[in-house]
């Protein structure tokens, strides 16, 4: 009987309705889901109900005893594994939980706080060089991911955080600007993301953040994200932003979605991204969307952001008097002496 459905959180699409067996397999190979099915009050951790147990390898499970598979990610087993929550609405941030010994990375400036035995280090390039992750990793290996990390936009430098004392510890990285914080695990995703040069916020030790370059010449003049953008590799937990809402796709082969430039936050590296134009000359003219649109064609998963930072910087600066744009009317009746009686624009 087809009754069960899982999820990975509100961000997240649902999966089902499946059958019984069916949903003990899908439990297993997603613990951290939520699932739910007729005659149960609320959503429930996939871990906490009984009935999605492994009963026998009939269920699609092994031997009892077998030891699980080897990571899928082009990194297997590198990655430190953490523990996270995500907290807020539309101005997110990460919680992330240290075991003694483990390590996060997070880009400059992202740390919000941490817990005393949190000890901090900054290191040159992504950090994936650093520690137990990158022992014997030489100069040029440094040098090589700092490189990278200029390329797409990022400081020459990246922060370590390594809990260096007793049970457990926490750290927290907050967003840049309005909009979602998605945990992405990478072995789930084929140990590679294809994001906007600016979506990396932090992740586990041992996850490489690296440049993916644009082959085709209107992609990159035009794909909104210009020839350079982000590739996150590794297996472990990355945390990622986009600006406003995120919504998730998954592109069956040949299928095709046509997207807004900006609007393009993360995919599948096996996803094709072109460009082509939106239409006439009129469209392109007055249409109010730019002469070029993203074609993402599957097979593969893509993430879509609602407000692209590009398009919210632009709002703001056509809204601000003293650097040229337009006064949209929300000062005093009085104008510009108004505005400087009420302490909002200066002589």
């Amino acid at each position: 009987m087809e009754r069960w459905y899982f999820s990975a959180g509100s961000n997240s699409p649902r999966v089902g309705p499946l059958d019984d067996n069916a949903a003990r397999v899908h439990a297993q190979q997603h613990p951290e889901d939520w699932c739910w099915r007729d005659g149960m009050a609320d959503w429930q951790p996939v871990g906490k109900v009984a009935e999605l147990a492994p009963q026998s390898p009939a269920a699609g499970q092994g031997p009892v005893g077998m030891p699980p598979l080897p990571s899928t990610g082009s990194g297997a087993g590198r990655d430190d594994e953490i523990d996270y929550r995500i907290v807020g609405t539309d101005m997110q941030f990460v919680e992330v939980e240290l075991d003694p010994g483990e390590s996060a990375i997070a880009e400059a400036g992202a740390l919000m706080y941490k817990d005393a035995a949190v000890q901090m280090d900054t290191v040159f390039g992504d950090g994936s060089h650093s520690g137990p992750a990158g022992a014997g990793s030489g100069f040029m290996d440094k040098l090589m991911s700092a490189g990278k990390r200029v390329i797409t936009g990022e400081s020459l430098f990246t922060t370590v955080f390594t809990h260096s004392g007793q049970g457990k510890a926490k750290v927290a990285f907050a967003a840049p600007y309005p909009g979602t914080v998605l945990a992405m695990k990478l072995s789930d995703h084929g140990g590679r993301l294809i994001c906007q040069k600016d979506a990396f916020l932090a992740g586990a030790r041992g996850v490489q953040v690296g440049i993916h370059f644009q082959r085709k010449i209107l992609t990159g003049l035009f794909g909104g994200e210009g020839f350079i953008m982000q590739k996150l590799e590794g297996d472990g937990w990355v945390f990622v932003h986009a600006g406003g809402t995120v919504v998730e796709y998954d592109l069956k082969p040949g299928e095709r979605l046509d997207v807004d430039t900006g609007c393009v936050m993360a995919y599948h590296s096996n996803v094709d991204m072109d460009v082509r134009a939106v239409g006439g000359i009129k469209s392109m003219v007055f249409g109010g969307e730019g002469m070029f649109l993203a074609t993402l064609t599957g097979p593969g998963k893509v993430w879509l952001q609602s407000l692209p930072f590009s398009r919210m910087a632009g709002r703001m600066l056509a809204a601000a008097p003293g650097g040229g744009g337009k006064d949209r009317g929300e000062g005093s009746v009085l104008g510009g002496l108004g505005d400087i009686l009420g302490g909002d624009r200066r002589f």
